[in-house]
């Protein structure tokens, strides 16, 4: 559960706290105490405002507790201002009977998200325990988050650990910077794949997910992905809408069985194009574009 879900349960009453004899309900700044006792209750999924719509998934697996997808670029995770249908979420009521109702109306069953420009490997909750258990993970770095990008420049160390906070840039607040004062903690993990004629392959793992984080991050040191609409301003000619960014890799154990569970999806096919026309010095062989 994240924190913004778990004050939304404050604010609504479903969270009581008995301490010393007495119980109430604590406001979302509450310091909880030796001995507190603390029950939540978990409201029933409020109606989405979300209509189903009939459209097409790739489906990676599924099963009782989970769906994992494989989300194509131009496709936005959930309604918003703006894109109020024609998301993953309209597409995913449609195809399923029920999904976890503590994401919230807009946001049923959503443990973590893609932009919509990015690519690649989701899991989505279909039940409140599976979504608490998977959200967990995420938290605790037990999931595993891989992804694959195209980056301007030649990354001159072939792995690193970029450790910089992230929050609201100071004057463009619709975009996300390393800030001084008032960002959250945020690590990425970097690994050079391959450099051709002044730009690099890269695979990023995740111990956090800030919003925008890869992209913040390689724009930070110097190598924007390709394509990027918002962190890059280097000229390209690649048929290409949005950043070149992949999730290409997810490992998290089942909420239910326990079993670790792992899946791979390959490159969409404009990224592959771009690679198949720079010239590579690779660390792997990536030739065949299957990049893990």
């Amino acid at each position: 559960m994240s924190r913004s879900q778990a004050r939304r349960l404050i604010e609504r009453g479903h969270v009581r706290v008995m301490s010393g004899g007495s119980v109430r309900s604590p406001k979302p700044s509450y310091e909880v105490r030796a001995g507190d006792v603390i029950e939540i209750r978990i409201p029933p999924p409020e109606p989405a405002g979300v209509s189903p719509e009939e459209i097409p998934l790739d489906i990676v697996y599924e099963d009782s507790s989970v769906i994992v997808v494989n989300k194509p670029r131009g496709l936005v995770v959930h309604p918003a201002p703006g894109n109020r249908s024609g998301t993953l979420v309209n597409a995913l009521l449609n195809h399923c009977t029920d999904l976890a109702g503590i994401g919230g109306v807009q946001r049923p069953g959503i443990v973590h998200r893609l932009d919509k420009d990015t690519s690649g490997l989701m899991v989505v909750a279909k039940d409140d325990e599976s979504y608490a258990s998977l959200a967990d993970q995420i938290r605790s770095r037990t999931a595993r988050r891989e992804y694959i990008a195209i980056v301007h420049g030649t990354v001159a160390t072939d792995s690193g650990r970029i450790e910089a906070p992230i929050g609201r840039h100071p004057v463009h607040r619709k975009r996300m910077a390393v800030v001084d004062r008032g960002g959250r903690p945020a690590i990425t993990h970097f690994e050079v794949l391959g450099r051709a004629d002044g730009y690099t392959l890269v695979r990023c793992r995740l111990d956090t997910g800030r919003t925008h984080q890869i992209r913040v991050h390689m724009s930070y040191i110097g190598h924007p992905i390709v394509g990027d609409p918002v962190y890059s301003k280097r000229k390209h000619t690649f048929d290409i809408r949005g950043q070149a960014l992949h999730s290409s890799h997810l490992e998290f154990n089942h909420p239910r069985s326990g079993e670790r569970m792992s899946f791979d999806a390959d490159m969409p096919v404009d990224m592959r194009e771009i690679l198949s026309r720079l010239n590579w010095t690779s660390r792997t062989s990536l030739i065949n574009h299957d990049a893990r």
